[in-house]
């Protein structure tokens, strides 16, 4: 069996080495692959990644992007490059303990396609702790996924399993919920975690908006994908509703009181409801044509096994 490490680096220069040496050591007997990603770093982490490829000539490749891209696209870049029949992804800041990693792989050998790592005693500041841990909470409420370290940035899966997992944004926080919701099997280990060292986080306030965003796209895209015209009709019927009974309320109400400028006023504000209504369903039908033209090209549904009857099994 071999293992693929997919390991996105952004100015580490100074962990690479240490992390790569670990991973050798703790993947033994297995075969393995180690992707470095170079995310446009401005330090020597390429170089750093030059020499270990030198040193480990068999098993480590390296993409350098070439400018910094961001996590998922990093990710993105490494994933279609593996070739192991498990794949395992750790950040690059040897917060991510290697030793973990006969323990992730036995794991997925007890029948998971994806296992996180869940960082149980996180040596991080309490602005970053206690967003993850709120973080953490509503997607376990919205996604009724029984995980405690959704997001981290330490996780094994099957080969097969991220093949179905689109990345891009900052996705990459959300694979857990992504292979849940493809029916995948997922768990999590407690793992070790230890403070930074080297170099500097790459932890940012404006990620909190990022995160709210693809939160609200998975969970659209998981609950309405399949039928966005029903979502969308459904709501531009309300504001039609709403608007017909507005402008029927203004229309009596000039024709019972003979006041018109406020009658008219809010008669008004009811057509831009109707108007708004027939959008929305208008945007429905854009949604529904492009996800039938989309689906016939692209049918992501993840089929676990074929059992072929004997016919099939004659004619192959």
């Amino acid at each position: 069996m071999k293992i693929s490490f997919v390991i996105p680096a952004f100015n580490e220069e100074k962990t690479i080495e240490p992390l790569v040496e670990a991973i050798v050591l703790y993947s033994q007997p297995y075969s393995i692959q180690i992707i470095l990603v170079d995310d446009g770093s401005t330090d020597s982490t390429y170089e750093e990644m030059v020499k270990m490829q030198n040193k480990y000539p068999e098993a480590i490749e390296i993409i350098k992007l070439r400018k910094n891209f961001g996590k998922s696209r990093a990710l993105s870049a490494g994933f279609k490059n593996a070739k192991g029949d498990i794949v395992i992804m750790m950040d690059a800041d040897l917060q991510d303990d290697p030793k973990e990693i006969p323990r992730m792989i036995k794991k997925i050998e007890e029948g998971y396609d994806l296992v996180c790592g869940w960082k149980k005693h996180r040596q991080d500041p309490w602005h970053k702790k206690i967003p993850s841990k709120i973080y953490n909470w509503m997607i376990r409420i919205i996604f009724n996924i029984n995980l405690h370290d959704i997001n981290t940035g330490y996780k094994a899966f099957r080969k097969e399993t991220i093949e179905q997992i689109p990345l891009y944004g900052e996705m990459h926080r959300l694979i857990a919920v992504l292979a849940h919701e493809l029916g995948f099997k997922v768990t999590e280990i407690p793992v070790e975690h230890h403070p930074r060292k080297f170099g500097k986080s790459k932890f940012g306030f404006n990620r909190f908006f990022h995160g709210a965003v693809d939160l609200y796209t998975v969970w659209f895209l998981s609950k309405h994908s399949q039928s966005p015209a029903y979502f969308f009709s459904k709501r531009g019927l309300i504001a039609i509703f709403i608007g017909i009974l507005g402008i029927s309320a203004s229309v009596g109400g000039i024709y019972l009181t003979g006041e018109q400028l406020r009658y008219i006023f809010w008669g008004t504000i009811s057509s831009v409801f109707v108007a708004m209504g027939f959008l929305t369903i208008g945007i429905g039908l854009i949604a529904e044509i492009l996800r039938r033209e989309f689906s016939i090209k692209n049918d992501n549904t993840t089929i676990e096994k074929i059992i072929y009857n004997k016919e099939n099994k004659k004619s192959e």
